[in-house]
């Protein structure tokens, strides 16, 4: 039946309804408006159900045949020998916020019925079409699902959100992660031809997981300059766009632990002994249609780094989910599964690590690591190092390492150079004080008002859009480092340093490490601790645990904006982490890549 510019459908909770189709949703107005059982005010079990719904918030309809539909009793209904509970139906499943939280989304339906099944057809494939007319949503997904990570929540998270991509008409190939590097190793050896079936990857995990997942992507496909280092250091030709290079025991030592947290306290569990030592197994794509896939005489397009199309997603089930928190703002499996069903999308800024020596007396090629939240040194990499040796512990052995590598409180010899930042302010050191190794550090000023990283950033959308370039040139990050680069050089005894690429929130630091850091602004926020007394240092690390505290005020702590910088020591077994990943390198060059990686994200809310 036709009502006043709209059809008349049967809407469960609420009546007959006048549902008029528009160009970006459909409308809905009761015909009989009865306040007290309207679905406004009486659903409890679901979020409150609007008056529109958006196409962009669909993420499923379903034609679901003759059924229940509840609502109040109609009597032209009954006269026409049909009950609310015998009718046509179809269903429209949207994103709603929960009433519980403003932020989480929630999977929310809005059930239609009509006598005739023919009408509810035509409504499905109207609603269908004006969804998959959004081409950012996905068609196929790689998803990589760690069994035992966060004490088992890698396999009953996937368990909870998997019948959300089959609803939504989602392929998923999903690969159950055997032992570590395993993810790293399938997507290493994948073929373009074979990764081009995929419109991005899905890591079910901690952020140990997803770093693996990211290395295994960028290990051969992105092709850039090493970051610049500064004159002096002595390797000749360092700035030229490498071909090919190692990452040399990735297999075999990745991963290891999740993303670093404040202290190294709060690590996962994410990488306990796995199930086997198998190797691969090959990987079989041939159910999945796409509609990219070139026919069998064409030349397949090599598949590389910046990349508009192929995107990166994260089903969050570690211990800190830092890179999840910093990214969408919630900790929550089912809203970052609809951010992926939905095709959200946002650039993430990823630190390229090239490590010049593992130890000052090795001499070893170049090797190349990427790291999508931080990079840290001393402190950080003592705690994941001395973790191994308690493995028997679980997750408590890092904080039991964590307490050890504090009250040890060691301090080590190094040398950092990094490029000046011109438009934010940074604690500089005289050549005076560079040359006897000593830095007097004066009282800082009071910091200008931190701009918080959110969605639609219009610091991340101005970097974005000022620095495009085509997916065959060089980042412009690494462009602009090496053209004319003045370095500031600090050297002297340091209890950490460290490169925070974005916030790394987690639930014991709400701020993350530097609260203003930007998801793709192209920098990284260097974070030299200098030797200082045992009870500052443990001040300085408390602070990061309260919200709106500023722990980088202190005297001894040197705060940092750069696109990249240079790291020296001597310390023969010198070792970093990368994402919680142990890495062993006494001479390293870090530089931020600008937007490198897309990320089925939209920024946090808030």
């Amino acid at each position: 039946m036709q009502g006043d510019g709209g059809e008349v459908l049967f809407l469960g909770g609420v009546g007959e309804v006048t549902v008029t189709l528009g160009h970006d949703g459909l409308s809905f107005q009761p015909l009989h408006p009865e306040p007290s059982s309207s679905c406004w005010t009486s659903i409890i079990l679901q979020p409150k159900l609007e008056s529109q719904i958006k196409f962009a918030d669909v993420y499923a309809v379903e034609l679901l045949g003759e059924g229940p539909v509840c609502g109040p009793w109609n009597p032209r209904i009954a006269i026409q020998g049909k009950t609310n509970n015998e009718m046509h139906r179809f269903a429209v499943h949207v994103v709603a916020r929960s009433r519980k939280q403003p932020s989480p989304w929630v999977p929310c339906e809005y059930l239609f019925g009509h006598k005739d099944p023919e009408i509810c057809k035509i409504w499905v494939e109207i609603l269908s079409a004006c969804t998959n007319s959004e081409n950012d949503r996905p068609k196929n997904l790689l998803v990589f699902v760690h069994p035992l990570c966060g004490k088992g929540r890698g396999r009953k998270n996937w368990e909870v959100v998997a019948p959300l991509f089959v609803r939504a008409k989602i392929n998923t190939k999903v690969i159950t992660t055997e032992r570590a590097g395993h993810a790293y190793e399938t997507l290493a050896s994948l073929s373009d031809k074979e990764l081009k079936k995929f419109d991005g990857v899905v890591a079910v995990g901690g952020d140990g997981l997803f770093n693996e997942i990211l290395n295994g992507l960028l290990s051969s496909r992105h092709k850039t300059s090493y970051p610049p280092t500064p004159e002096g250091f002595g390797y000749v030709g360092s700035n030229e766009t490498h071909q090919g290079y190692r990452n040399d025991g990735l297999s075999n030592s990745m991963p290891t632990s999740d993303a670093v947290n404040v202290g190294g306290s709060d690590k996962s569990d994410d990488h306990e002994p796995l199930l086997s030592t198998a190797q691969s197994p090959g990987l079989d794509i041939s159910s999945l249609n796409s509609n990219t896939e070139p026919s069998s005489g064409d030349q397949v397009p090599s598949v590389s780094f910046p990349n508009d199309w192929f995107r990166l997603g994260i089903i969050p089930s570690g211990s800190t989910d830092a890179i999840v928190l910093s990214t969408t703002g919630e900790r929550d499996p089912v809203t970052s599964a609809l951010l992926i069903i939905l095709g959200r999308r946002m650039s993430l800024d990823i630190a390229q690590v090239v490590r010049w020596k593992s130890s000052p007396s090795a001499e070893i090629l170049p090797t190349v690591r990427y790291a999508a939240s931080f990079a840290g040194y001393g402190f950080y990499g003592e705690v994941i190092r001395e973790s191994e040796n308690f493995r028997w512990m679980g997750p408590a052995r890092y904080d039991f390492s964590g307490t050890m590598v504090f009250l040890k409180h060691r301090s080590y010899e190094a040398k950092v150079a990094f490029l000046e930042n011109r438009n934010t302010d940074s604690l500089t050191t005289s050549a005076e004080n560079v040359a006897s190794g000593v830095k007097l550090l004066q009282p800082r000023q009071k910091r200008p008002r931190k701009t918080i990283c959110q969605t639609n950033c219009s610091i991340c959308k101005e970097t974005s859009t000022s620095g495009q370039n085509s997916k065959d040139e060089i980042p412009e990050s690494s462009q602009t480092i090496c053209e004319n680069p003045k370095w500031v050089w600090s050297k002297g005894r340091f209890l950490s340093v460290g490169a925070a690429v974005i916030s790394c929130r987690n639930e014991r630091a709400p701020d993350g490490l530097v609260a203003e850091a930007h998801l793709s602004d192209g920098f990284l926020h260097l974070l030299l601790i200098r030797d200082c007394p045992l009870p500052l240092y443990l001040w300085h690390l408390t602070q990061f645990t309260k919200k709106g505290s500023d722990p980088l005020t202190f005297k001894f702590v040197e705060h940092h904006k750069t696109k990249a910088f240079t790291f020296i020591s001597s310390h023969d077994e010198s070792v970093w982490n990368l994402d919680g990943e142990l890495f062993q390198a006494s001479e390293v060059s870090v530089q931020a890549c600008r937007g490198l990686v897309n990320l089925f994200a939209s920024g946090p809310e808030v």
